[in-house]
């Protein structure tokens, strides 16, 4: 009799670049003929694709690790197969540790995945940990969609070579490598093909693209020939340094109608002392000239950024001059975390640490201030008519639908919650706002004239 296929259960966490790494493994062990179950208990084998950037995650990813030992103690599951950032980090002591833990892998190594199960499976503990990862994907790469069918992320560059003084990611990941675009090109016709309109361009810093194979920045170059390509309806930008933004960019972008008016541009900070300590290669100046040429330049832009609240030696007047910057550039989308401290990077082990009640007394001002910033932003809309992307609808079929404008990236931004006739997932329809809220639209669609 033919033996059962391995049944395998994915958790995947983090961000959208560790979701493209969690579809690729989905791929490849499809490809090789492994059942995949979206139960953990109804599965063989578990992997959780971990991430390790900042504590918070690290936490997640050892709460959900020792979730599946818990499974695994009571004879629910056979194995458990950790990979990614968490023991890309950390994989000797985990391995030391986790006993119960069948098998590391980092961030590459995904093509050893069959032999990697099947050991596993045969009894043996399995480390893959390769100390300088190279790894790349490319268009024949298998992957199986965990977005909706309408979107999608198109990894573009992995790793990163600007060494901020607060990141880790650099020690994960290794040095900023550029795919080919004929390859991430390949990607997106293939993508289109199956039915998705939106694609979502990440990497851990877009805007160095190109710079290691051509020699020069070509994120421009790609833009343009990724809009050319017959069907696509929406390109967003995520993850863009603002030190590499160029002016040929910031061209594209207010030329090409499928590039969304819209960009993810974390600045991190805006006092030039904590910038440099940051080692971010940015100023309060060269920020200010930025914002101002992207708005100048693309009318209708809407800017997602991110800023640190607690960084060594963060004085109260350096913090207000942030919160000050913060209500004064009314960006449409913000972010702000906690500073975390991560063993191995220069801004560890400071000894002008800023005590963890003052930094997230500081995290609160900045939503705070951004809040009313949002609220504020938002009611400006209320007459206007916006295409927006549906992504839910209400289960109970009372008409109401969720989707996003050009400037929400899926996941991480606002959301317009309408209702009206015939709407379907995946569809754009025309919606004129109603109303508001601190964050998301109230609308309705608009009759198809």
């Amino acid at each position: 009799m033919p033996t059962k296929p391995t049944k395998i259960s994915l958790i995947s966490l983090g961000c959208a670049r560790n979701l493209v790494d969690s579809e690729i493994i989905l791929g490849t062990l499809k490809d090789y003929g492994f059942a995949v179950t979206d139960s953990p208990r109804s599965a063989d084998i578990v992997i959780v694709n971990t991430c390790s950037f900042i504590e918070d995650a690290k936490k997640e990813s050892i709460e959900t690790i020792l979730d599946l030992v818990e499974l695994k103690n009571a004879g629910r599951i056979k194995g458990i197969l950790v990979t990614g950032c968490l023991p890309q980090r950390y994989g000797k002591a985990l391995q030391r540790e986790l006993g119960e833990i069948n098998g590391f892998i980092g961030v590459e190594g995904f093509a050893r995945l069959p032999k990697i199960i099947n050991d596993i499976m045969a009894g043996k503990r399995v480390y893959s940990v390769t100390r300088n990862p190279a790894y790349l994907y490319d268009w024949k790469t298998p992957r199986q969609a965990l977005t909706p069918r309408h979107f999608a992320y198109i990894k573009i560059s992995e790793g990163c070579s600007h060494k901020c003084s607060f990141c880790v990611i650099p020690k994960i990941r290794g040095r900023h490598r550029s795919r080919g675009m004929g390859s991430i090109v390949a990607e997106a016709q293939a993508l289109i093909g199956r039915g998705v309109k939106e694609i979502n361009l990440v990497g851990q810093d877009t805007t160095l693209y190109g710079v290691d194979l051509y020699r020069r920045p070509a994120l421009a170059e790609l833009l343009e020939k990724l809009a050319r390509l017959k069907g696509v309806r929406w390109l967003r930008l995520l993850y863009a340094h603002p030190a590499h933004f160029n002016d040929g960019l910031i061209s594209v972008m207010a030329g090409e109608e499928r590039v969304c008016k819209y960009v993810d541009v974390p600045i991190q900070h805006i006092n030039d002392r904590i910038l440099k300590a940051m080692r971010r290669g940015t100023s309060n100046a060269s920020i200010r000239d930025l914002l101002a040429r992207l708005r100048g330049r693309v009318p209708g832009i809407a800017i997602r950024t991110a800023v640190i609240a607690g960084f060594p030696g963060e004085t109260d007047k350096e913090f207000g001059e942030l919160l000050d910057f913060v209500k004064e550039a009314k960006f449409e989308r913000l972010g702000a975390f906690v500073y975390s401290e991560e063993e191995g990077t220069p801004a560890a082990g400071s000894k002008r640490a800023v005590p963890e009640k003052e930094k997230l007394a500081r995290w609160n001002e900045l939503m705070k201030a951004q809040r009313r910033v949002s609220s504020e932003n938002n009611k400006r809309f209320i007459g206007s008519r916006f295409k927006v992307l549906i992504d839910e609808k209400e289960a109970s079929g009372g008409g109401s639908c969720m989707g996003r404008t050009y400037m929400d990236a899926p996941e991480i931004d606002g959301a317009v919650y309408i209702k009206g006739p015939g709407i379907r997932i995946g569809d754009f329809v025309t919606a004129r706002i109603t109303g508001t809220l601190e964050y998301d639209l109230i609308g309705v669609k608009e009759p198809v004239k």
